[in-house]
């Protein structure tokens, strides 16, 4: 797990993604005002069932989607304001990791044009200096230089997860919005991919917000975790605190899934009634209440305030602490 850090990096502030639904003057609303920082140097792990918003909010931070309203601010600067040259100018201190690594790279570009893409666009260094940068990206994610001049239909998934981290470091950035980055490739290759980003993180003081809904996976590489449910964050805490005391029942039913590497140990498991409510027209009050164990009554007209319940421990439901 990383050390946590102490400086912001990012902070999101009451951040709304809704998406018009066509022919219908309904919304989808992926992401209905949520807020939370990414300190300088940490992994921040957003976890949540399909469907609950989080890629969309890593999508928002790049500005990949616009934000309908609410502020993500980079190192101090909000970046919704930010023209075309000004956020060109910022994309090289953000990158991203996407999930599925057949379909992120072109199979038309061989490995050294992808790799090199983001240097020729920002225009750093002549021919000479973008091969020697690329071989040197490629030992540093595992891979032959060798291979550079071939295309990805020659590589497995892994390796080529490989080459799309490769490109996410060509330019230094500060953060990489890494977008379920292991959930498409085998176990085994998950977690060399997970330890190589951990790896990258130490050598470059990169600072990560890792998607996903492999908490396992989350809580192995995560400082923080933050979860959302139905385009809500509703708990944040440190990993190690979280996966030991959680406090929403969400988070609670969660990690109940986890499967224990031992026959002989049993996990009491908590199962979730119902589907996951539409995003068009979410329950009142908590959105969770629909499903919920514990729900009362007060549940469907107050919508819980995401509070800190204990020290960096933070939560938004009304029956915590009862």
């Amino acid at each position: 797990m990383a050390e946590a850090a102490t400086q912001k990096l990012v902070e999101v502030l009451d951040l709304v993604k809704h998406f018009p639904v066509e022919n219908s003057d309904d919304l989808v609303r992926a992401v209905d005002g949520i807020s939370f920082d990414i300190m300088a140097g940490e992994t921040l792990g957003l976890v949540g069932e399909s469907g609950c918003g989080k890629s969309t909010v890593g999508r928002c931070l790049l500005r990949l989607h616009e934000p309908t309203s609410g502020e993500v601010r980079f190192e101090g600067e909000n970046i919704v304001d930010l023209g075309n040259r000004e956020l060109q100018k910022l994309r090289r201190e953000m990158q991203v990791i996407f999930q599925d690594p057949y379909s992120s790279l072109n199979p038309r570009m061989s490995i050294y044009s992808t790799v090199s893409e983001p240097l020729k666009i920002h225009r750093i260094g002549d021919k000479s200096d973008r091969r020697r940068k690329v071989e040197e990206l490629l030992r540093k994610v595992g891979l032959d230089p060798r291979y550079m001049d071939r295309y990805p239909h020659e590589f497995s998934g892994g390796q080529r997860q490989r080459i799309g981290i490769a490109r996410a470091l060509a330019l230094n950035p500060k953060l990489i919005i890494a977008d379920e980055p292991v959930s498409a490739l085998d176990v085994s290759v998950q977690a060399q991919v997970v330890n190589l980003l951990q790896d990258l993180q130490k050598e470059f003081g990169l600072t990560y917000l890792f998607i996903s809904h492999g908490l396992a996976v989350v809580e192995h590489i995560s400082s923080r975790v933050a979860v959302m449910y139905l385009g809500k964050i509703v708990e944040v805490a440190e990993a190690e605190e979280l996966y030991r005391n959680p406090l929403h029942p969400y988070t609670k039913a969660l990690l109940s899934a986890i499967p224990i590497p031992d026959p002989q140990i049993k996990r009491e498991r908590i199962v979730l009634e119902g589907d996951v409510p539409t995003p068009i027209n979410p329950p009142s009050g908590c959105r969770f209440r629909t499903r919920c164990p514990i729900a009362i009554n007060e549940c469907a007209q107050k919508d819980p305030v995401f509070e800190e319940v204990s020290e960096n421990h933070f939560a938004a439901c009304i029956r915590v602490g009862e």
